[in-house]
């Protein structure tokens, strides 16, 4: 059975890249590994090649997953390492980073000249998402390479075509602005609450019924009350996913304040040594501005609440 699959050669085996790398695995897709830190492929070493460098991950391969940390380590690997030049003609290259559309849409004109189709598929769901395969997967490119691309995507969530390719980077950038701006939004409204005297963990199950519910104000709402601000995305992404956004805008003639604002924070937030938090923590930001910790008076779930009734 496994023969009868495409090989991949997935670079970058990280947060998202991992637990991804072994629902392929698991699927029964052959692979070739590569990451930058080797010892991260190490954990799959029984049941994967791994490759010492991306020009030699990618030889010979049907399919090219890329899963790295922004826009110029994705060029660097596909164009300055050589990945690109060692395709051979009718691979399909899916970049699943996040990066600027303007470099997806030049990276697939430079896949193009090597026979290679080229999909830009970036996620949505972080490493939860990706460990429980129900990634959002936004993907832009041709129909045809889109389609090739299907049977890899539902190993790993759920895909949406976009549109041609650069469209599915243009889908994450609004997704981020909608996280990003949202996690800002939750930080307020939970340490407004709390300084007026409400519990918080009790706000956020009240809205949690209502209008305001969503999945930030569940799982990041839940973080900042706990204060676990282990990375799932790290803040330094979520900055670079803002900044991305303000480029774009830029580049189409659009003020977006929300965004600008946003962006401000996670930039004040990194300057002050949290780059490495995960992006729920803004709320780090926000009380440090105002000189005061969120708390909770209650931050137990509801079966412990019930459980002090007894």
């Amino acid at each position: 059975m496994t023969n009868n699959l495409p090989r991949i050669a997935f670079l970058g085996i990280g947060l998202m890249g991992a637990p991804m790398t072994r629902n392929l695995l698991t699927a029964g897709y052959p692979m070739t590994l590569w990451n930058r830190t080797a010892s991260k492929c190490e954990p799959f070493a029984g049941e994967a090649t791994i490759a010492g460098t991306p020009a030699e991950a990618v030889a010979g391969t049907d399919v090219v997953i890329t899963m790295l940390e922004n826009g110029s380590v994705v060029e660097d690997v596909l164009v300055v390492q050589g990945a690109l030049t060692a395709l051979k003609s009718g691979a399909l290259v899916i970049d699943m980073s996040s990066v600027q559309p303007s470099l997806a849409r030049r990276l697939a004109g430079l896949a193009a000249e090597q026979g290679a189709g080229f999909v830009d598929a970036p996620v949505s769901g972080g490493t939860l998402g990706a460990a429980e395969a129900r990634l959002s997967i936004m993907a832009g490119g041709s129909e045809a390479d889109v389609e090739r691309a299907r049977p890899v995507f539902e190993v790993l969530g759920k895909c949406t075509r976009i549109g041609p390719v650069g469209a599915g980077q243009l889908a994450k950038l609004a997704n981020q602005a909608i996280v990003g701006i949202t996690i800002g939004a939750v930080s307020e409204a939970l340490l407004l609450a709390a300084k007026g005297g409400a519990d918080p963990a009790a706000v956020r199950e009240a809205l949690m019924g209502g209008f305001a519910g969503s999945r930030i104000l569940e799982l990041h709402g839940q973080r900042m009350i706990d204060r676990d601000f282990a990375p799932g995305a790290p803040a330094r992404i979520q900055l670079k996913d803002m900044r991305m956004i303000l480029d774009e805008a830029r580049a189409e003639g659009l003020t977006l304040p929300l965004a600008q604002q946003t962006h401000n924070e996670y930039l004040s937030l990194a300057a002050n040594g949290h780059s490495d938090v995960d992006h729920s923590g803004l709320l780090l930001e926000l009380e440090h501005l105002n000189g005061t910790l969120l708390g909770s008076l209650g931050r137990g779930p509801k079966e412990d609440t019930s459980n002090s009734k007894n």
